[in-house]
């Protein structure tokens, strides 16, 4: 349990580090795409286009965040097979805790009281599960339930891009939401996935649940890639962590076989309910005063003297979100 819970922990390291470095990559991109008046920049309905994105992921900022993602889904897909998913889930989505934290170091932003708070309801409600938690599930499933896993995945992840590019600028709360059951469909993956205990590569490679990893794994991150672009991340943040944690954790309960220990049942459940409406705060009182949470779809214009961390200087839209990835996973 304990091994569990630090690789948790060290996940949700990797994956807030990341997010900084990602949200700077991100709003960067947005930033050259205004500067340069682009019209290929949105698409018709005024969501970031592939190229817009795919110019997103290639600064360096965006890189090494996407690195510390890799490293953080490692050591996430070690803790979802420690420990129960309602723990090692929720403990990795508080990661936006220690983006925030980072933030001041990093990035110069000060806390409001309202954050500081909800960050401490998250670190207590921590400590809530981590007492509550019992021994994880077998994560013993059937075949024919990989494949519908597989099924979810690849309906979740390409309905939900068409739908996110249809909607364009309004669907930054939907995008945040779908990337988030991305990760959480992830972490069921890794829950059930055969062939690695003992190893064995053939079994591994016949197993649909590794190909609803991937696709779940990927287009979580593409559709997070979209909502640090567009509309209010912060929101959207916060809808990310409500589908990676409370969706993962209820599967982990009635499919999974995980549980509490011996008449905590009542704590697992405070402390979980707790933790989900603590990070959801943690995103909403980190939004920026002037709602101005945007991306490529409507960057305001620069302010004359302002600087930010690219060099360039849009006033808004500077401060970091308590973003996930996602987000994991």
């Amino acid at each position: 349990m304990l091994i569990g819970l630090l690789t948790a922990v060290a996940a949700s390291a990797c994956y807030g580090t990341g997010s900084v470095l990602q949200a700077v990559g991100s709003r960067k991109s947005a930033r050259r795409e205004a500067a340069a008046a682009s019209t290929t920049g949105v698409t018709q309905h005024g969501g970031p286009s592939l190229s817009s994105t795919a110019k997103a992921a290639v600064t360096w900022e965006f890189m090494v965040g996407t690195v510390l993602d890799f490293v953080g889904f490692g050591l996430g897909a070690l803790a979802a097979r420690m420990l129960p998913l309602f723990l090692s889930q929720t403990v990795i989505s508080a990661n936006l805790v220690i983006t925030a934290v980072l933030s001041i170091k990093l990035l110069g932003i000060r806390l409001n009281r309202p954050e500081w708070a909800s960050i401490a309801v998250v670190c207590s409600a921590l400590v809530l599960l981590a007492t509550a938690a019992g021994p994880e599930g077998g994560g013993d499933a059937s075949t024919t339930t990989h494949w519908w896993l597989l099924v979810a995945s690849v309906v979740l992840i390409g309905g939900g891009t068409l739908v996110v590019r249809l909607l364009g600028s309004r669907a930054a709360i939907l995008a945040g939401l779908l990337s988030g059951l991305g990760f959480g469909a992830l972490g069921v993956g890794v829950r059930v996935l055969n062939g690695v205990d003992p190893f064995n590569l053939p079994t591994l490679l016949a197993d649909p649940a590794l190909y609803a990893i991937l696709v779940a794994g990927v287009g979580g991150m593409y559709l997070h890639t979209v909502a640090l672009q567009i509309g209010s991340v912060n929101g959207a943040t916060a809808a990310l962590v409500v589908g990676e944690t409370v969706v993962p954790g209820i599967l982990g309960v009635l499919w999974l076989g995980d549980s509490s220990r011996p008449g905590f049942a009542w704590m697992a459940v405070l402390g979980f309910v707790i933790a989900v409406a603590g990070a959801v705060a943690v995103a909403w009182f980190g939004e920026p005063e002037d709602g101005s949470g945007t991306g490529s779809a409507a960057v305001p214009a620069p302010a004359e003297g302002a600087k930010t961390l690219d060099g360039q200087s849009p006033e808004s839209d500077n401060r970091p979100t308590a973003g996930s990835r996602a987000t994991s996973s």
